[in-house]
């Protein structure tokens, strides 16, 4: 059994909700909801195999942990760290790799957890640098997508919200590595970021 915590009390604005907010876009218990179920065709999809959970850093951290506690198969855990924004609001396009997995992918089944897809060049990317390592399989499990804001197609298994051209922060999200706490996804004020 899983408790819901109301973590309103670090916001310190009005009605719980943070200053620089503007609006909650995903309350924290649609998130639940939506892991949840996200997590249960997860473990029916690849029943009776073990996968390989790979988060993509520093984003997915909350996402990824609340996802696995409802995956009910044998898994791995692993992260990547990759950078396209640096200190903006919308992606350079320019994809580096800063930490780089630790455990060999060949032969096994990988979920990578992503917290946000936008553009999808960032993704596009990593696909491949990882298809490249030889996986029996990659699918892709993401929290959020922009598909207004899409450069190029990328495959997305499990998704829990589509939601329109916004700047999100909240549950992992984050703008200068700020406000990832926040336990909703919220959008941000443009005054907080301009």
């Amino acid at each position: 059994m899983f408790l819901l915590l109301d973590f309103t009390l670090g916001y310190g604005g009005k009605d719980g909700v943070h200053p620089d907010v503007e609006r909650v876009l995903v309350p924290a218990a649609d998130i639940a909801e939506r892991v949840k179920a996200l997590g249960a065709q997860i473990s029916k999809d690849y029943e009776g195999q073990e996968i390989l959970v790979v988060g993509i850093l520093k984003g997915s951290t909350i996402f990824l942990a609340d996802l696995v506690r409802r995956i009910d198969l044998p898994l791995a855990i692993d992260f990547v760290a990759i950078s396209s924004y640096g200190n903006s609001t919308s992606s350079s396009g320019v994809v580096r790799i800063l930490k780089d997995l630790e455990e060999s992918i060949e032969g096994r089944h990988i979920l990578v957890v992503e917290d946000i897809i936008d553009t999808g060049l960032t993704l596009n990317y990593l696909l491949k640098n990882l298809q490249s390592r030889k996986p029996a399989s990659i699918k892709v499990c993401a929290l959020l997508d922009k598909p207004s804001r899409r450069k190029i197609d990328v495959p997305v298994d499990y998704l829990g919200f589509s939601i329109p051209d916004e700047f999100v922060v909240g549950y992992g999200l984050d703008f200068n590595e700020r406000y990832r706490n926040l336990p909703d996804a919220c959008v941000l004020k443009k005054s907080a970021y301009e």
